[in-house]
């Protein structure tokens, strides 16, 4: 129970009073999506950016972390695609619901919920996890998606796939940040100031920005194809992150619980906005987000609590 009120409920009652604000009507339906943007391209990638600026490339050198969270997540994609389509769904469609199973929300979670369980030296590996999520993950359902749909040949595809993450601020401003610690000077004081402020925005208005976005009305989705989803995003990736961080590949205990708790969280808004951009229904990828969001409290308790126990 300590670990419930001392570090999950403080981080999901803000996206509590995000959905609260919402409902009760005192912010409007733009909200969310402007909100987000503000996330997304600015406080983000200053919060990324801060955090590689200042890391080591000792720090930085953990290819079993690396391999177990990056792993996990690629066979939850994989296996829900194949699943997905083995019941005749189609590609692109099955590529959004592989994506809703394995795209963990490490960007707007997993920073805070780190930060207050394992403290400021697991920001490194929490930054290595999003950007596996946000970029490679991303960047492989995307691609299953525009083959699915049939956009053009092989070369026209990879192309599309690579500008958009050219374009990705969450990939551009850790790559950034990374050269400046190899190659530039510290940042002046006024300078780093800025980035200070802009980066202490992130977790605070993500966490919020979700929570409008769950209390936006939205249909029903298909229950059956969502449940599943669900349990192979709460109970699926962090048990095969797990198996692959302790048996396989050997990692300290520390590194292992960060590494399942940030396999343990819930759906990202990413599948969403993947869906939206390219017209396919969008109500069972909110649903996930929703469901899942909301028992995930529950199962990262259980979690923090066994790993915390047990380390």
């Amino acid at each position: 129970m300590a670990v419930l009120f001392a570090v999950v409920l403080p981080v999901f009652g803000l996206v509590g009073a995000g959905w609260l604000a919402r409902r009760a009507g005192w912010m409007g339906a733009g909200a969310a999506i402007e909100m987000n943007h503000f996330v997304v391209h600015l406080a983000m990638p200053a919060l990324l950016f801060q955090i590689m600026s200042r890391a080591t490339w000792r720090q930085l050198d953990m290819p079993g972390f690396i391999a177990a969270f990056g792993l996990a997540s690629a066979a939850i994609f994989a296996s829900t695609v194949a699943w997905r389509r083995l019941r005749g769904g189609a590609l692109a469609d099955a590529s959004l619901e592989g994506l809703n199973a394995a795209y963990a929300n490490v960007g707007f979670i997993g920073f805070p919920l780190c930060m207050a369980a394992f403290g400021a030296d697991s920001m490194t590996p929490v930054t290595i996890a999003a950007i596996l999520t946000v970029c490679a993950l991303f960047a492989m359902a995307l691609a299953v998606l525009e083959f699915g749909l049939g956009t053009g040949g092989t070369r026209a595809i990879l192309a599309r796939v690579g500008a958009s993450l050219a374009r990705n601020p969450m990939l551009v401003a850790p790559a950034l940040g990374a050269l400046y610690a190899y190659a530039g000077p510290p940042l002046p004081a006024g300078a780093e100031r800025f980035v200070t402020l802009l980066a202490s925005a992130a977790s605070p208005c993500a966490l919020v920005s979700l929570g409008l976005f769950l209390a936006e009305p939205r249909a029903r989705p298909d229950m059956t194809g969502l449940g599943i989803q669900v349990v192979l995003k709460l109970v699926g990736q962090p048990l095969l992150t797990w198996v692959l961080a302790h048996w396989v590949f050997r990692l300290p205990p520390a590194l292992t619980a960060i590494a399942v708790i940030l396999a343990a969280l819930p759906t990202g808004t990413g599948p969403f906005m993947l869906a939206n951009l390219y017209g396919r229904k969008a109500d069972g990828v909110a649903g996930s987000v929703l469901v899942s969001t909301v028992l995930s409290i529950a199962t990262i308790t259980v979690l923090l609590t066994w790993l915390t126990n047990s380390a």
